[in-house]
C-alpha cells in the first residue's frame, strides 16, 4: 500500500510542480502586486486597497463588466439551446448525420483569432455587399455600434462552439439505453413528453458540463473580441480581459492590471462554482 501511494505521488509531483509555476505563484504574486505600485519592472511602495478603490470608479472597467455579463447570459443560453439541438439531430438514424457531426465540429477548429478576421469581412464587406443588394441599411456598417457588435460576438462565439457542445451532449445521450426510450414510446408518449421526461433528466451531468465551459469560455473570451471588433468603437464592445490587458500594456498600469484580474477572477470562479453547485443540485432532484 505505501508502495503504490508513493509510485502514486511521484507520477503526480510534476503535474503538480507545473501547475505550482504556471498558476498558483503567479497567482500569489499577482494578489501581492496588485496592492503595490507596480510598473511592470519594480515598486517603490504599497498602496493598500487603492487599486481596487480605482477600479469601482474605472467607467471603462465597469461597462466592460456589463457588457461581458450580457454577452455570457445570451452566449450560454444560445450554445446550450442550439448544441442540444444539433446533438439531437445528428443522433438520429438516417444517412448522413457522422458528415454532419463533422461539419458543425470544424468551427471549432479555427483559431479564435483567425476565426475574428474571418467574420469581421463578412460583417463588413459581405454584409454591406448584400445590404446594397436588397437595399436593407441594417445590414451596412456592422461592427461599427455597439449594438451590432455584441451581436457580431455573439454570432462568431456561438458558431464555433456549438459544435463542441454538440459533441459533450451527444456523449451523454448515446448512453441512454434505448430501451426506456421504445417503452415510452409503446407506452404512448409523445416526442416531446420523451424528451422532457426522459432524455433531458439522464443528461442532466452534460448540461452542468456545458453550463460550466460555456460560462467560462465567455467571460475569458479575448482573441475574438481583439480581432472582430478591437473593442470599438470607443471600447463600447470591450470585454473583461481585453480591458485588463490594455490597462496593462497601453496604459502600463501594471498594478491596478492585476487588481482587476484578481476580481476577475474572483467573479468568474464564484459564478462557476455556484452554477456547478445548483446544477448538481438539481441532477439529484431529477
Amino acid at each position: 500500500m505505501k508502495n503504490r501511494s508513493l509510485s502514486f505521488w511521484l507520477f503526480l509531483t510534476p503535474t503538480l510542480v507545473a501547475l505550482a509555476l504556471v498558476v498558483f505563484i503567479p497567482m500569489l504574486e499577482g494578489l501581492f502586486y496588485s496592492f503595490t505600485n507596480w510598473d511592470g519592472l519594480s515598486f517603490t511602495k504599497m498602496v493598500g486597497f487603492q487599486n481596487y478603490i480605482t477600479l469601482l470608479h474605472d467607467k471603462a472597467f465597469v461597462n466592460a463588466f456589463w457588457f461581458t455579463v450580457a454577452f455570457v447570459i445570451v452566449t450560454v443560453i444560445a450554445l446550450n439551446v442550439i448544441g442540444l439541438g444539433l446533438a439531437l439531430l445528428v443522433t438520429q438514424k438516417f444517412k448522413g448525420s457522422n458528415f454532419l457531426r463533422t461539419v458543425f465540429f470544424m468551427p471549432n477548429m479555427i483559431g479564435g483569432l483567425i476565426l475574428g478576421f474571418i467574420w469581421q469581412f463578412i460583417f463588413t464587406q459581405g454584409f454591406s455587399a448584400l445590404g446594397n443588394a436588397l437595399h436593407a441599411g441594417w445590414l451596412q456598417n456592422w461592427l461599427t455600434t455597439e449594438h451590432t457588435g455584441f451581436w457580431g460576438l455573439v454570432i462568431v462565439t456561438v458558431w464555433q462552439m456549438s459544435g463542441y457542445i454538440m459533441i459533450i451532449y451527444i456523449a451523454y445521450l448515446q448512453n441512454i439505453p434505448q430501451e426506456i426510450i421504445e417503452a415510452a414510446e409503446i407506452d404512448g408518449a409523445s416526442a416531446w413528453q420523451r424528451f422532457t421526461k426522459i432524455t433531458f433528466p439522464m443528461i442532466a451531468p452534460a448540461f452542468t458540463v456545458c453550463m460550466f465551459l460555456t460560462l467560462s469560455n465567455g467571460f475569458k473570451i479575448y482573441d475574438q473580441n481583439l480581432s472582430l471588433t478591437g473593442g470599438g468603437p470607443y471600447n463600447s464592445t470591450q470585454m473583461l480581459a481585453m480591458d485588463i490587458v490594455n490597462t496593462a500594456y497601453n496604459s502600463s498600469n501594471f498594478s491596478l492590471a492585476e487588481a482587476k484580474a484578481i476580481i476577475f477572477f474572483i467573479i468568474v470562479a464564484a459564478i462557476s462554482l455556484i452554477q456547478v453547485f445548483y446544477n448538481r443540485k438539481r441532477e439529484v432532484d431529477m
